[in-house]
């Protein structure tokens, strides 16, 4: 029997093997950038913004797969795709605000994980900042691409952790499928904050260079290493990655979902809603929901910081790179994209002095989904310009749908933040 006969006849194992880099950057979405921001979003406004998950499901899944079709058919990542039709000014002010905001996050991310590090093994956390730092920087000089996409995949599993904390706290279901499915709007400007740093870490700009480059190492790896060749895409190619992205950003705001649930039944349903740090949000759980509930949320926060810094640092060196034409890729030894390993080993050293300058982890997470949810629109319609021009799209521009979708997220997140501002 033939590999594709085989493969036709077994559609779940050809369902599992179609999900790659939209599942990886879906999952990476809830990093505990997202964990923080979803965490006081709960703890503040209760189930208020429960609603939030189902709305942008759809239009994370219409960007994430205009990102991906940008690449699969230019054969070039976001910022390269970007370069053709944007002054190059502008794109180095987006790129740079990209790099500030990534390097905090990872900072941001590096401190969350070291505090749940030792709660759950005693060691230093300090000692751990340098050692998750220095592993993962390591990791993404040394390993191939299909090794380092082969561990972000697995490590997509520790996202569970979060649903099943959100039924040990046994909700009443009534009230939160009343919030889930009847939006309210938030009150005054601490709600329109915590909407906009929701959206902003939803919708997030790493997100979407991380997706366009992906593609390119997907085919590279499948051996299309030039431009020439990697330009245009089937229509299977297009509908299998699809699926992929729609899993992907499901998996993920179904998990924002229930991190909202979880802090907003125990955090605020007791008013525990000044939050500091990551490691008194887990610590808070424990009396509100048991140790097991405190214990999940702690290994979550370590897991996903694992899948997360590769990827935030990846897509600051794809960005920056691609910005001004140099050699890039997770399939490149270090000697011959030396910027490309340099901008992940300074934003990765960056990120370690966040840490150890002793800022607020919790705030600098939330503040830079601030500062996400300003920038992201502003990305969108340059995502929407490149995605309309037959041209550089190679005949294969976005569906209609998508760019009304497109269109309708960059306003709904300029009018949040304008909302914010203004209240």
């Amino acid at each position: 029997m033939s590999k594709g006969r085989s493969v036709k006849q077994n559609p779940i194992k050809r369902f599992f093997s179609l999900l790659g880099p939209g599942l990886v950057t879906g999952a990476s979405d809830n990093d505990p950038s997202g964990i923080a921001t979803y965490s006081i979003a709960g703890a503040q406004l209760g189930t208020g913004l429960l609603w939030t998950a189902f709305i942008t499901w759809p239009l994370m899944a219409f960007i994430q797969l205009m990102c991906a079709r940008i690449g699969m058919v230019t054969g070039r990542g976001l910022a390269g795709a970007l370069r053709q039709r944007c002054p190059r000014w502008l794109l180095l002010i987006a790129v740079t605000a990209l790099l500030v905001s990534n390097t905090i996050t990872i900072g941001a991310d590096l401190a969350g994980m070291s505090d749940a590090g030792q709660m759950l093994t005693g060691i230093s956390s300090r000692v751990l900042t340098i050692v998750f730092a220095g592993s993962v920087a390591l990791a993404m000089m040394y390993c191939t691409y299909d090794q380092i996409a082969f561990v972000l995949k697995r490590l997509t599993l520790a996202l569970f952790a979060y649903v099943i904390t959100a039924f040990i706290a046994k909700p009443t279901w009534g009230r939160v499928l009343y919030d889930t499915f009847i939006p309210s709007l938030p009150q005054g400007h601490d709600g329109w904050r915590n909407l906009v740093a929701v959206l902003g870490t939803t919708i997030s700009p790493y997100l979407f260079f991380w997706q366009a480059s992906q593609e390119i190492e997907e085919q590279k790896a499948k051996g299309r290493r030039t431009l020439a060749s990697r330009e245009g895409a089937t229509k299977r190619e297009i509908r299998d990655r699809q699926i992929d992205v729609g899993v992907g950003t499901f998996f993920s705001n179904l998990v924002m979902y229930f991190i909202i649930l979880t802090t907003a039944l125990t955090l605020h349903a007791h008013n525990q809603t000044d939050i500091n740090n990551s490691r008194q949000v887990a610590e808070a759980l424990k009396p509100l929901a048991g140790s097991f509930a405190a214990g999940l949320y702690t290994i979550g926060l370590v897991g996903v910081g694992l899948l997360v810094i590769p990827i935030l640092a990846g897509s600051s060196a794809y960005a920056i790179t691609e910005t001004f034409a140099l050699k890039e890729g997770l399939d490149r030894r270090v000697t011959s994209a030396r910027y490309f390993y340099g901008v992940i080993g300074a934003s990765t050293l960056l990120g370690v002095a966040v840490v150890f300058a002793k800022i607020s982890p919790i705030k600098a997470l939330f503040w830079a989904s601030v500062v996400n949810g300003v920038l992201s629109p502003f990305l969108l319609i340059g995502i929407l310009i490149i995605s309309c021009d037959r041209k550089l799209m190679q005949r294969q521009p976005s569906p209609w749908l998508s760019r009304v979708a497109v269109g309708l997220t960059a306003a709904i997140m300029l009018a949040a933040a304008g909302a914010m501002f203004i209240l």
